[in-house]
């Protein structure tokens, strides 16, 4: 056998093995990490933990309804907002982004806030927002969800749309199309899959924050829709409760977890399914 094939083929092999190597640690710290919450998490399900509001300190039953209540009002605003600032931007920059200072400015800007620690963001919307109106509210922190969720959809429809064949788009162009109804009615409408992907991409990661919550939602121990007002919300309660002495809340963190967990789950398992492209036949 060749010595330089010989080499090549004994460095494949090793590659291939530490490859492998990684991705069964990785597996493994994952499955150690899901077991442990599926094992602790289910001890906590009930149906008075979605029905029932958090108990006081040391007191015994009790749930999360207000703090799941609080998350869905606040990632659901979060995401009404986001969405169509992130898919617009993310047009724009795929329409424009060779051509216009302006786009490279938001693409760099874009990449400095998904690199941003979400606590940063948090002080940021404190300081500009609660500072000024003097108390926590549930809008604050949608704001400084939404923050944390635009650049990741900008960024993920930016992507998307360059993988549109350019064919595609001169053929658009060829028949009289706009531009405008190019990048609106072809190009995104064929990669829609990818581009709701990118949503619930930003929806499962806002939906897990927590220190930009406690910046400006802060926490409620009773039921409360209203959203000018200091909101609970699944993140911080089981961060508070996981912190806790009480065995109670402890259970009730490790439920939380889970749940979420699971919404997360179902929220990719739908737009596989609902969202996926369909192959004419």
């Amino acid at each position: 056998m060749n010595p330089v094939y010989r080499r090549r083929l004994w460095a494949h092999r090793i590659g291939i093995a530490l490859s492998v190597a990684a991705m069964a640690v990785g597996l493994f710290f994952l499955m150690w990490i899901l077991v442990t919450l599926l094992l602790k998490g289910f001890d906590a399900l009930s149906i008075g933990m979605l029905t029932e509001t958090t108990p006081a300190p040391g007191g015994e039953g009790g749930g999360l309804m207000n703090a799941i209540v609080g998350s869905l009002l606040m990632v659901g605003a979060a995401t009404a907002v986001s969405t169509p600032i992130g898919i617009l931007a993310g047009i724009y920059l795929a329409e424009y982004g060779e051509e216009s200072w302006l786009a490279q400015v938001t693409r760099f800007v874009t990449d400095i806030m998904l690199s941003a620690p979400s606590i940063v963001i948090g002080l940021f919307v404190y300081a500009i927002y609660v500072a000024n109106v003097k108390h926590f509210s549930g809008w604050a922190g949608t704001f400084a969800i939404s923050l944390i969720a635009i650049p990741v959809i900008v960024r993920t429809t930016d992507n998307m749309l360059k993988l549109v064949p350019s064919s595609l788009r001169e053929a658009a162009f060829s028949l009289g199309a706009p531009r405008w109804k190019v990048a609106m009615m072809v190009r995104l409408r064929a990669v829609k899959a990818g581009v709701v992907t990118g949503v619930l991409l930003a929806v499962a990661r806002i939906s897990g924050e927590t220190a930009p919550l406690l910046f400006t939602a802060l926490n409620n121990q009773f039921y409360s829709a209203n959203m000018n007002a200091p909101m609970a919300n699944l993140p911080v309660v089981i961060y508070q409760f996981a912190m806790s002495p009480y065995d109670n809340w402890r259970a009730l963190a490790w439920g939380g977890a889970l749940l979420i967990t699971f919404s997360v789950l179902g929220l990719n398992i739908l737009s596989r399914t609902l969202f996926s492209q369909k192959v004419p036949k």
